[in-house]
């Protein structure tokens, strides 16, 4: 079996790790949530009419702030919902695991033993020059 192989079905195990999961589980909450739906079509919206704004030959400035205040007031309420809280820590989670494999597959492409490498503090960047150290 070839390397693409073995990290497909690789790819298909994490799909079951619990991080992967409290992934899915929560953007599919949000999905369904008409509520925080309601709040990211509003900000989309709000966000066209401001772009939509700026983007006239002679544009309102006063417009402009109101808008670009709607537009923030709209992104904080959407942040700070109990499904977005959960989903961004969810993601953090699961950014986490990526880091630690792309350590693993940078260590392994270097040369290094990728069987030495340990979780990443801090989040791996992928650039070994600002590494901290992974193994």
């Amino acid at each position: 079996m070839d390397c693409i192989e073995l990290f497909k079905k690789a790819a298909a195990v994490m799909q079951t790790d619990i991080r992967y999961l409290e992934l899915d589980a929560a953007r599919k909450e949000n999905d369904e949530d008409e509520e925080l739906q309601n709040l990211i079509g509003e900000f989309n919206l709000a966000r066209l009419d401001m772009n939509n704004e700026v983007a006239k030959d002679e544009h309102d400035d006063m417009q402009i702030n109101r808008l670009n205040q709607r537009v923030n007031d709209l992104y904080s309420q959407i942040m700070a919902s109990e499904g977005m809280v959960r989903y961004n820590a969810a993601k953090a989670e699961c950014e986490a695991l990526v880091s630690h494999i792309d350590a693993i597959i940078n260590t392994a492409m270097n040369g290094g033993d990728p069987m030495t490498v340990k979780q990443p503090e801090g989040g791996c960047t992928g650039s070994c020059s600002s590494c901290g150290g992974c193994h």
